[in-house]
């Protein structure tokens, strides 16, 4: 076996007496390390966007959130916020409420989301990195809305000769017309504004939970969802699992995973794509390493001969060509994934490709993309290896 490996490596660095032969090999080598670098280099960038994608999302999930099992609300009792609170692996929860809602400003119309949240949300999510102008201050009659919300309607900061309209309509049977005042409303100051994407700077107006369940008619016991941040070093499957039977009404626990599950699915689903499309642009390319070992095969025809001829067999013979576009195989995927990482480094620190004039586009070195490129390769070098390697004849 020693021998055999030795052979091996012998041909595969050695130079063939035909100049094409050279050339062959040449290529070879290199459509096997730019495929490799090529491929590490597009699950690099789908890396880095799916981390930059989800960072939006993370500002606004919680590690957990609970929501009720049956129904929209979930009505809390001073036990169950007592025994939340005794959890040691919850560092902080807050009480939300979330109902869809019209807003007006100077005959200007538009819908969206108001979230009414306790003093304690600033604990769970990170507020104070998307708040761009004004502060987090939500007494009543004070709002935070998103920067498109804020231009669209045309409102002002901190004015309240010019307030916001919230106007909720009453939950209930029969026509409206049966009732004066078919709607709660509430007028609120914009005390600041937040920015993070489009979608979301259109969706969300933050109240106090007091004023959003005043305009909804609900209990202070009443909620839509309670959002949780874990404490360092907490198992999240064990939380929970404590979380669904902490409370005397049946809930739903979900992680942010599960809170973005369809968007995991769409970004998980087009990196599938992609890297199915890669494997057979290199399928196609290691064609090249089945017709570099058989020119090798007929260049070393006197050689088997020779080998032949000292007692070695054919099963023998075919194992030298096998283990050296095995060896290929692997040297060409190292080195690919290595100019791989070297042109995400580049990328990272110098910024050459850019999504717009102050984002650059976003790459990511994991050790699970090295693992696929480089197993990838190997196994598709290996199968071009055992193809190649079988049309040694000696006879």
């Amino acid at each position: 076996m020693t021998s055999i490996f030795y052979i091996a490596r012998r041909y595969m660095f050695a130079k063939s007496s035909q100049n094409v032969i050279n050339i062959i090999n040449r290529v070879t080598a290199f459509v096997v390390v730019l495929g490799g670098a090529a491929l590490f280099i597009v699950l690099a960038g789908f890396a880095g966007l799916k981390n930059f994608t989800l960072s939006f999302s993370s500002t606004f999930d919680p590690d957990l959130k609970v929501f009720p099992k049956t129904g929209k609300y979930l009505s809390l009792t001073n036990q169950d916020t007592l025994k939340l609170s005794q959890l040691s692996s919850v560092a902080h929860f807050t009480k939300v409420l979330e109902e869809q809602v019209f807003l007006t400003h100077n005959q200007k119309n538009h819908i969206a989301y108001i979230k009414g949240v306790d003093a304690e949300y600033p604990k769970v999510n990170d507020v104070d990195s998307i708040l761009v102008l004004g502060n987090w201050e939500l007494s009543p009659p004070s709002v935070i809305v998103g920067a498109t919300i804020f231009n669209n309607l045309g409102l002002n900061l901190l004015d309240g000769s010019s307030p916001l309209q919230i106007v909720v309509p009453k939950a209930g049977k029969g026509s409206i017309l049966n009732d004066p005042m078919p709607y709660r409303q509430a007028f609120s100051v914009v005390q600041g504004i937040y920015q993070l994407t489009e979608e979301l700077d259109k969706k969300y107006v933050f109240s106090s939970l007091d004023e959003a369940q005043f305009l909804l008619g609900l209990s202070k016991g009443q909620v839509s969802a309670i959002e949780v941040k874990l404490a360092p070093n907490a198992d999240e499957k064990q939380v929970a699992e404590q979380l669904s039977q902490l409370f005397q009404e049946p809930v739903v626990v979900k992680n942010r995973v599960q809170l973005n599950d369809a968007l995991y699915r769409m970004l998980n689903t087009e990196n599938i794509a992609v890297y199915l499309i890669f494997i057979l642009v290199l399928i196609i390319a290691l064609f090249n390493l089945v017709g570099a070992i058989i020119m090798m095969i007929l260049d070393k025809k006197d050689d088997l001969q020779t080998l032949y001829a000292l007692g070695m067999n054919e099963k023998q013979m075919r194992q030298i060509f096998f283990w050296q576009g095995t060896m290929a195989s692997v040297i060409g995927a190292l080195i690919g994934i290595a100019l791989g990482v070297a042109v995400v480094l580049l990328q990272q620190h110098f910024e050459f490709v850019m999504i717009s004039p102050t984002l650059a586009y976003p790459v990511a070195i994991t050790p699970l993309n090295v693992l696929i490129v480089l197993a990838t390769i190997v196994v598709l070098g290996v199968l071009a290896s055992l193809v190649a390697s079988s049309r040694v004849r000696v006879k």
